[in-house]
C-alpha cells in the first residue's frame, strides 16, 4: 500500500505540534473503506488486513509524519486555553487529483500530550456516525470533512455505559486548522507563531486573501455559507466551539450532532447543551461570535491594533447581512424561488412558523412541495392552503420551479433514530443497516429507500445525541 505523503504542516516550527505515532491496537478489523476518496487521493490499493493495520495505527506507511496538532477554544463560551489533538493523529497530508492538499487523520488513534487525562480512543458508535454522517453530508454538496476508513479495534472502551467495543475513524480534510489554532497562539502572545500560521494558512487555502484581514474576510464569507447550507437540510452540529471550527469552512467534528425530524428553531439534540447555545435557531449568532474570536486572535499581529481594530469589527459585523443572504437564497431554492427578493423571507418564515406550530416533518414537508401533497404534512390545512396560495403567485415567474426544488430538498437524510439503530446493530456484529443506510445516503435527492424517508414514530425517536469521549 502507498500513500502519496506531501507534507507541509509538520514542516512548521515544533511548538504548532508535538510528533507523535498512533497507539498500536490488539486485533484491528476493517469495518468500512472508501474506495472512491481513496482513488481520489492517490491511495494504492491493498487488501483487508494491510489496510486495518495502516488505518488502526499500526502500521505508519512511509513517508507520513504523525503528530498531534495543538490549538486552543472556547468551549460553551468557557475558554481553555489549551486543548490539542487529544485523541487524533495527523499521519501526513497528499495532494489528490483534483490538485487539492488533503489532510489524513486518524480520530481515536490513542492518547497524545494533549489528552487531558483522556484515554485517547474512541468506540464503534460515534466512530460510525461520524463516518456515515460526512460522507452524507458530502453527498448533499455541503463542505465537510470525510471517512476514509473505519476500523475496529478489538479493544473495550469504557465509558457511563460500560465496556463498548473500540475503533478508530480516518477523516480527510482540507486541513484541520481551527478558530481554536489561532487562539493558543494569541493567547501566549506568540506573534511569530501567529504570523507563521496566518501566513501559511493564506497560502494553503486563501491565496488571493490580502494579509490578516484579508483572511477573516475569507473566512467568514466560507463559514457563513456553510451554515446556511447546514440549516437548509435541517443540520445540528450540536457543539459549534471554536475548536470545532474549520478556517476552509467545512463542517468538522461530528460528535452529538443530528437532523431535525419535526422542525423547531429551538431544537437541540446534544446531550450537554442544557441551555441551547448550539440549537438549530441559534446557529448564525454563534459562527459570527466565532469570528469575532477569530478576529480577535488575528488582530495580535498586526502593528497598527486601532486600525486593525476598526477593520475587523467591520468585517464581523458584516456578517450577519451575509448569512441573511445565504440563508434566503438557500430556502428560497427549497421553494422553487431562483431569484429571491427581500419579501421572500416572509414568505419563507410564515412556512416555517406553520411547521413549528404543526410539528411538521422538516425534510419532507419541503421534499413533498414539488409533489402536490405538501398539506397532508399539517393538522392545520387551511393556515397551509392559505399560506400555499401565496406560495404559488410568487413562482409563476419562475421558469421551473419543480426542478430546483427537486434538486433543494433531498428525500433521504440520516434520520437520528436511524443512525442509532444502525449502531446497535454494528456494535452486535451486524453493518447491514449501516451498508443501507450508504447506499441510500449516497444519492440524497433521489427516492430509492421510501421507507428511509419517515420520520420516528413515537417508540423511536432520539432525543438526544452523545459526544464519543
Amino acid at each position: 500500500m502507498q500513500i502519496p505523503f506531501d507534507n507541509s504542516y509538520a514542516r512548521l516550527p515544533d511548538g504548532f505540534y508535538t510528533r507523535q505515532n498512533p497507539t498500536p491496537v490488539k486485533a484491528p478489523k476493517l469495518l468500512s473503506y472508501n474506495d472512491n476518496l481513496a482513488r481520489l487521493l492517490g491511495i494504492s490499493a491493498a487488501d483487508t488486513d494491510e489496510l486495518a493495520q495502516v488505518f488502526a495505527g499500526n502500521t505508519v506507511p512511509a513517508g507520513a509524519d504523525p503528530l498531534a496538532q495543538l490549538y486552543a477554544g472556547h468551549q460553551f463560551g468557557n475558554f481553555n486555553p489549551q486543548l490539542g489533538d487529544g485523541r487524533a493523529i495527523l499521519l501526513g497530508e497528499v495532494i489528490d487529483s483534483n490538485g487539492i492538499r488533503r489532510d489524513i487523520h486518524l480520530k481515536g488513534a490513542g492518547p497524545t500530550p494533549y489528552s487531558r487525562m483522556g484515554d485517547g480512543r474512541a468506540w464503534m458508535g460515534p466512530v460510525l456516525r461520524e463516518y456515515l454522517i460526512s460522507e452524507a453530508m458530502h453527498a448533499l454538496g455541503i463542505p465537510t470533512t470525510r471517512a476514509l476508513a473505519a476500523v475496529a479495534t478489538g479493544e473495550p472502551i469504557f465509558r457511563e455505559q460500560g465496556a463498548l467495543p473500540g475503533a478508530i475513524v480516518t477523516r480527510v480534510a482540507r486541513s484541520h486548522l481551527r478558530v481554536g489554532t489561532f487562539q493558543v497562539f494569541a493567547h501566549r502572545g506568540a506573534v511569530d507563531h501567529l504570523k507563521t500560521l496566518t501566513d501559511y494558512a493564506i497560502a494553503r487555502h486563501y491565496p488571493d486573501a490580502d494579509g490578516p484581514m484579508g483572511l477573516l474576510r475569507a473566512v467568514c464569507a466560507a463559514q457563513a455559507e456553510l451554515v446556511a447550507q447546514w440549516m437548509s437540510v435541517g443540520f445540528i452540529h450540536g457543539v459549534m466551539n471554536t475548536d470545532n471550527c474549520a478556517i476552509t469552512g467545512e463542517t468538522i467534528d461530528y460528535g452529538p450532532c443530528a437532523f431535525m425530524d419535526a422542525f423547531h428553531q429551538g431544537r437541540v439534540f446534544s446531550s450537554i447543551d442544557r441551555q441551547g447555545r448550539y440549537a438549530f435557531g441559534n446557529q448564525p449568532n454563534i459562527v459570527v461570535w466565532n469570528m469575532a474570536q477569530l478576529a480577535t486572535s488575528l488582530v495580535q499581529q498586526l502593528d497598527d491594533k486601532d486600525a486593525a481594530i476598526e477593520e475587523a469589527t467591520e468585517i464581523v459585523h458584516a456578517m450577519p447581512d451575509q448569512l441573511e443572504s445565504a440563508w434566503l437564497r438557500r430556502f428560497a431554492a427549497k421553494i422553487g424561488i431562483s431569484s429571491p427578493r427581500p419579501d421572500d423571507v416572509t414568505l419563507i418564515n410564515d412556512l416555517l412558523n406553520l411547521m413549528q406550530t404543526d410539528g411538521a416533518d422538516f425534510a419532507n414537508t419541503f421534499r413533498s412541495l414539488c409533489k402536490a401533497d405538501a398539506r397532508d404534512q399539517f393538522a392545520n390545512r387551511e393556515a397551509f392552503d392559505h399560506w400555499s396560495e401565496k406560495w404559488q403567485s410568487r413562482r409563476q415567474s419562475e421558469p421551473d420551479p419543480d426542478a430546483l426544488m427537486q434538486s433543494a430538498n433531498p428525500a433521504v437524510i440520516p434520520r437520528n433514530h436511524r443512525v442509532e439503530q444502525m449502531i446497535e446493530a454494528a456494535v452486535a456484529g451486524d453493518m447491514a443497516p449501516f451498508e443501507r443506510l450508504m447506499k441510500a445516503l449516497a444519492t440524497p435527492y433521489v427516492e430509492t429507500d421510501p421507507d428511509l424517508h419517515r420520520p420516528p414514530t413515537d417508540a423511536e425517536i432520539v432525543p438526544a445525541t452523545f459526544c464519543g469521549t
